[in-house]
């Protein structure tokens, strides 16, 4: 299964409007890898954009109003033109709109995933975007890379492609000429993140150094991660038969389910605590998993009951992990600093969200 993300930038031409040229050659080429037996899942952006040349204002209304209204009437109009491209390839599509709150809760989640099951099942392409028209800034994902991954790790793809106006990772600020895109990056790599300066389009609203986070942290998760320009020629195909285009996030040994919902949850977290020195180094051993034991934690910032995700921080606020407590902060308050006792979350319900040694 691979997850395709195409961005904003990619659909619209130089207006802001839908580029119907680059939107029927992607439909061609994920047709073509359709054919070939893979299951797609497509996030695509495009709605504000499309909504905002359908309609002129003639109110005042703010930026998330706005964000609102065109995506309200944009959202239809962008799948429109997908039924009709890819019905020339008899290939069905259908609409999942998202919110954050989407992947909070695991069995709302879990509710989500066998949807996503049955219509990959009869061969239907199910077709992803943020649901604008009912997001409020707390609501929102980062931008439909977060989502993306989200929907990468839910359904547990083999890889995730993001289409976006650059030509991948660059070791430096990509204006600069000298600027060279990383082809590789290994799952203990560490590159710079001069990049995360680097231009963006009015119309998107994600950045490089988003997609970078989020392709490492689904990199360390199993999922392979491509980022490359979706307004090159046949570019799907070239990643796909793994052609040097781009950059290409390798992936570690795959995690469960769990771990991959888990792993974008650091947001909703009912509790905190902070552990000392020598339990962050236990828990951030590479290559060993390690629970969190009540004798390395020094304090709990904030109440939770057993079952509740919890952040776990260092002594400098750093979130260095993300787990569900196996009991409350009443119980952990009796077993602080002591041997001997269960562990406060097992290591099969933990995700590192801080770069290990």
């Amino acid at each position: 299964m691979i997850v395709i993300k195409v961005g904003t930038n990619v659909l619209s031409d130089d207006h802001g409007s839908i580029d119907m040229g680059t939107l029927t050659t992607l439909v061609e080429q994920i047709a073509t890898l359709k054919s070939s037996g893979e299951k797609i899942i497509l996030v695509s952006s495009g709605a504000v954009g499309a909504g905002r040349k359908e309609l002129t204002l003639t109110k005042t209304l703010n930026r998330v109003e706005k964000r609102q209204l065109w995506a309200a009437i944009g959202q239809p109009k962008l799948l429109q033109k997908y039924m009709h491209l890819f019905e020339q390839h008899d290939i069905h599509v259908a609409q999942i709109l998202a919110t954050k709150e989407d992947f909070r809760d695991r069995k709302h989640y879990l509710h989500m995933r066998n949807c996503f099951k049955a219509l990959l099942s009869e061969n239907v392409i199910p077709i992803v975007n943020e649901n604008d028209a009912i997001a409020v800034d707390e609501l929102m994902f980062t931008d439909n890379d977060e989502l993306a991954g989200l929907v990468a790790g839910m359904m547990g793809a083999n890889a995730l492609y993001i289409l976006t106006n650059v030509d991948g990772v660059y070791d430096t600020n990509p204006t600069d000429p000298e600027a060279k895109v990383i082809a590789e990056i290994l799952p203990d790599a560490t590159p710079s993140l001069n990049f995360a300066s680097s231009p963006r389009s009015s119309f998107g609203r994600g950045g490089m150094a988003t997609k970078f986070r989020m392709s490492k942290r689904l990199a360390s998760l199993g999922i392979e991660v491509l980022i490359a320009n979706g307004k090159k020629p046949d570019i799907i195909n070239r990643v796909y038969r793994g052609e040097a285009v781009g950059t290409r996030f390798r992936k570690q040994a795959n995690s469960s389910s769990v771990k991959k919902w888990l792993a974008y949850q650091d947001r909703s977290a009912q509790g905190t605590v902070i552990v000392n020195e020598g339990a962050k180094q236990a828990l951030l051993q590479p290559k060993k998993a390690a629970s969190l034991l009540p004798v390395g934690v020094v304090d709990i910032l904030s109440v939770f009951k057993k079952g509740d995700l919890i952040n776990v921080i260092d002594h400098e606020g750093h979130i260095i992990a993300l787990g569900k407590a196996q009991y409350g902060s009443d119980t952990l308050e009796k077993y602080l600093g002591k041997n001997g006792q269960k562990a406060l979350i097992h290591y099969d319900y933990l995700v590192i969200t801080h770069e290990r040694n």
